[in-house]
C-alpha cells in the first residue's frame, strides 16, 4: 500500500474515532465536572445555611480529592480488568447518586462525609479516560484527543456557571433552598446517562463495529509503533516507584492547584463586583469559553512540533503572571479579563503534560501510572479548596492567594521541562 493511501486511512480512522468516542467521553466527564465544581456555587448559600465559615466550607469541599487520592489507583486497576465500559457506567450511577443526596445535607458532618464519598465515588474515571485514549489513538494525536476530551471541563464550567446562578435564584421551589437545587439538578443527569454508556461504548477497537477491518489494522500498527522503545517493566506495582512517575506526580500538583484555587474563588471574586446570582453566572461563562478555545488551539498547535514540551510550559508561565495581574490591576473590567485569560492559560497546557506518561508506559502500568499521577497531583484540589480561603482569611488579602497559586503553578512549569528531559523521545 502506498504511504499516501496509508496516510489518508490514518486520518480518516482517527477521525471517526474523535467523533465517535471522544463526545461520549466529554459528556460524561462534562457532568462530573459540573458535580465536581458546583460547590462553587452552592457555597454562596450554603455556607449560612448550615452555619459554616470559609476555611470550614473549604474542608469540606476539598476532601473530595482525599476520596479521590485513596480510591483513584484501585479503581483505575479494575478498569484496565473488567473494561471501560462496565466501569465507567458504575463509577456514573455512584457519583450521581451521592451528589442528589449533598442537596440534603443538614449538617458540617454530613457535607464532609458525602464530599469524601463522591471523591470515591468519581475516583478512575479521568485517568481511566486518559488510559483509555491511549489504547485508540497513537501517539502524535494524543495530546489532541486529551484537548477535545477536556473541552468538556469548560463547557461543564461555562453550563454550571449558568445553571448554578439559575439554581441559587430557583430559592423555595418545590420547598427547596437554592443550594439544595444545585445539587439535585445536577446528579441526576449522571444517573441517567449510565445505560447509554453501557448500550454505546466499545470495550477497545476490536468492537468498534463503526471501524473497517482495514481501519483497525492501521490502527493496530500504528499504536505498535508509538509503544516501540516502551519497556513493559513486568510488575505493575513497580510502577509506583519508578522514579519518573512520582516525579511527574509531583509536578502536575500546579496544574489542578491554580485551576481548582481559581475556579473555586472565581464565583466569589466576581460576587465582589456587586452582581446578581444570576448575572455572576452569566459572567462565568466568559473565561471557560477561553478555556474551551485554548484546549482546541494549543494542541493543534502542538501536534506541528516533534518536541511538544513548551505547549505544557508556556502556558503555565503565562497562567502564573495572569493570577497575579488579576489583582494587582486597578478596575473590575481588567480584573476579570485577567483571570478569564490565567483561566485558559492554566488548562491549555494539560493535553501536552498527558501524553507525557505513554512515552515510558503501557498496558496495565500506563493505567496505574495515570491514576497515580493524577490522584497525587489532584492533592492540588484539597490544597487549593482548603489553603485558598484560609490564606484569605488570614490575610484579608485578594493578592495573597492569587500569589501562592502563581507560584506553585511556576514550579511545575519548570518541573515539567527538567523531567521531560528523563524520557524517551515520543515516536512519530
Amino acid at each position: 500500500m502506498a504511504d499516501s493511501d496509508t496516510a489518508q486511512i490514518g486520518r480518516i480512522t482517527t477521525r471517526r474515532i474523535m467523533l465517535r468516542l471522544v463526545p461520549l467521553l466529554g459528556l460524561i466527564y462534562m457532568v462530573a465536572y459540573i458535580d465536581r465544581q458546583n460547590v462553587a456555587y452552592a457555597k454562596l448559600q450554603m455556607v449560612d445555611a448550615l452555619g459554616m465559615s470559609e476555611a470550614v466550607y473549604g474542608l469540606g469541599a476539598g476532601l473530595f480529592f482525599l476520596g479521590y487520592f485513596l480510591f483513584e489507583v484501585p479503581s483505575n486497576l479494575i478498569l484496565e480488568r473488567v473494561g471501560a465500559r462496565a466501569w465507567f457506567a458504575r463509577i456514573m450511577v455512584t457519583w450521581g447518586t451521592v451528589t442528589v443526596l449533598l442537596g440534603f445535607a443538614e449538617s458540617a458532618t454530613a457535607f464532609y462525609i458525602l464530599r469524601f464519598l463522591l471523591g470515591v465515588a468519581e475516583a478512575g474515571f479521568f485517568p481511566g479516560v486518559l488510559y483509555v485514549l491511549t489504547l485508540w489513538f497513537p501517539q502524535e494525536h494524543r495530546a489532541r484527543a486529551v484537548g477535545a476530551f477536556m473541552l468538556s471541563s469548560a463547557i461543564a464550567n461555562a453550563i454550571g456557571a449558568a445553571i448554578g446562578g439559575l439554581l441559587l435564584d430557583a430559592d423555595g421551589t418545590l420547598g427547596l433552598a437554592g443550594w439544595q437545587w444545585v445539587f439535585v439538578a445536577t446528579g441526576i443527569p449522571a444517573i441517567l446517562l449510565a445505560p447509554v454508556v453501557l448500550l454505546t461504548l466499545p470495550r477497545g477497537p476490536g468492537e468498534a463495529r463503526w471501524l473497517t477491518a482495514e481501519q483497525k489494522a492501521w490502527l493496530a500498527s500504528a499504536l505498535a509503533t508509538s509503544a516501540e522503545g516502551v519497556a513493559d517493566e513486568g510488575n505493575v506495582w513497580r510502577t509506583f516507584a519508578d522514579p519518573r512517575v512520582l516525579l511527574l506526580c509531583l509536578v502536575y500538583i500546579g496544574f489542578p492547584l491554580a485551576a481548582y484555587g481559581l475556579s473555586y474563588w472565581l464565583p466569589t471574586i466576581v460576587a465582589g463586583f456587586g452582581v446578581s446570582n444570576t448575572a455572576n453566572g452569566l459572567l462565568n461563562i466568559i473565561p471557560w469559553t477561553l478555556v474551551a478555545i485554548a484546549l482546541w488551539a494549543v494542541p493543534r498547535h502542538a501536534a506541528r512540533y516533534a518536541n511538544q514540551t513548551w505547549h505544557a510550559v508556556g502556558p503555565a508561565l503565562i497562567g502564573a503572571l495572569f493570577l497575579v495581574l488579576s489583582v494587582v490591576v486597578p478596575g473590575a473590567v481588567f480584573k476579570f479579563a485577567a483571570l478569564s485569560i490565567a483561566a485558559a492559560a492554566i488548562f491549555a497546557g494539560q493535553p501536552v503534560f498527558w501524553t507525557l506518561p505513554p512515552r515510558f508506559l503501557t498496558g496495565a502500568r500506563a493505567a496505574a501510572g495515570f491514576a497515580a499521577i493524577n490522584s497525587v497531583g489532584n492533592l492540588g484540589g484539597l490544597i487549593a479548596q482548603t489553603t485558598v480561603p484560609a490564606i484569605h482569611d488570614r490575610t484579608g488579602s485578594n493578592l495573597a492567594p492569587m500569589l501562592f497559586l502563581a507560584i506553585c503553578l511556576t514550579a511545575t512549569a519548570l518541573g515539567v521541562l527538567a523531567i521531560e528531559r528523563r524520557l524517551p523521545r515520543a515516536s512519530q
